[in-house]
């Protein structure tokens, strides 16, 4: 187990798509991780995921520390569907 502090870590807001299609938006230190524990984790997956499984990461940003990543997904929760699915859009194109 890894006792590295905040300060070298970088942090990750995240989208992911769910069964149903929808997006959930939330923040991590390590993507492939966190997707796991949405997928298969009852205890560290969130409630909204947890009804929604499979998931799988639909978008990704990296930001410098935990509050510049809250700030983003907070900015990024505020966006219409629409405007999700197009940086979804945008972001899957980059990845390909």
């Amino acid at each position: 187990m890894s006792f590295q502090s905040d300060i070298n870590l970088m942090w990750y807001v995240y989208f992911l798509r769910c069964a149903d299609n929808s997006l959930y938006a939330g923040i991590t230190t390590c993507l492939e991780r966190r997707v796991n524990e949405h997928n298969e984790c009852n205890k560290k997956a969130a409630k909204y995921t947890r009804a929604r499984r499979p998931v799988c990461l639909a978008y990704a940003e990296s930001q410098l520390d935990r509050s510049q990543a809250s700030i983003r997904e907070h900015q990024l929760k505020q966006l219409s569907k629409p405007e999700k699915e197009r940086l979804v859009k945008s972001y899957t194109l980059k990845v390909k």
